[in-house]
């Protein structure tokens, strides 16, 4: 697949998210590609996380993207520009479930299955550390996905994308004492083998690849023009 160029030069790259927001409201809606490219990987994770399907996840993080656009007036920066935007993507992964029948709360139940993982190995290692690496990281996958939903997306946002116990609160409108609770019942549930496993792997867990950043980028872009056409 052709990758899409980065039309955006270093210097604008480093925009703190809040200028970025106030130049996109200001008439500079191609700026909202820095956003989508700086929080594909952490939104794709969340979706994954609820929904435990790939294309779904997808489907998700575009609508999460055009709704924060067509919602960026109400950005207030009385949080973190990233966290409001994963609230929007959580909010969307759990109607999505809702609509498909296949709705089941935060608080309830246990989902079990497995998905392969794309994982990803410098080309430095050797052929053996490469498929240790995809071997682990499969097995972290199977594991985190053998958790509860409501444990799943708590793992997903403190464990994986380093969210603050706050954050993660507010992203999955539950209480700082219930991401504590279930954040300590997920480790208490994964195996002391994979504990002992797990490295600096965990940060490549549900990694989102850079053409499959591209596509997302497309298509939210043609959707937001659509929109500032009319």
């Amino acid at each position: 697949m052709t990758q899409l160029p980065y039309l955006f030069p270093e210097p604008s790259q480093q925009l703190p998210d809040e200028e970025i927001v106030t130049r996109v409201l200001n008439g500079e809606p191609s700026l909202f590609e820095i956003l989508i490219r700086r929080y594909n990987q952490r939104l794709y994770r969340v979706a994954r996380s609820i929904i435990r399907n790939e294309d779904e996840a997808e489907d998700i993080m575009q609508d999460a993207y055009v709704r924060a656009f067509d919602k960026l007036d109400q950005f207030q920066g009385r949080s973190e520009f990233s966290t409001w935007l994963t609230r929007i993507a959580v909010y969307e992964a759990l109607a999505r479930r809702r609509k498909g029948n296949r709705w089941v709360s935060l608080g309830e139940g246990e989902d079990h299955g497995g998905l392969d993982l794309e994982s990803f190995s410098p080309p430095t290692k050797s052929p053996e550390d490469q498929a240790g690496d995809r071997e682990l990281l499969s097995f972290l996958t199977e594991a985190v996905d053998a958790l509860p939903e409501s444990h799943r997306a708590v793992v997903m946002l403190r464990a994986v994308e380093g969210m603050s116990t706050a954050d993660t609160s507010y992203c999955l409108g539950i209480s700082s004492e219930n991401v504590r609770v279930r954040m300590h019942r997920a480790r208490s549930q994964l195996k002391s083998s994979l504990e002992r496993r797990l490295g600096g792997s965990m940060e490549k867990l549900f990694e989102f690849h850079l053409r499959r950043c591209d596509r997302i980028v497309a298509a939210v872009q043609q959707r937001i023009a659509k929109k500032t056409a009319r």
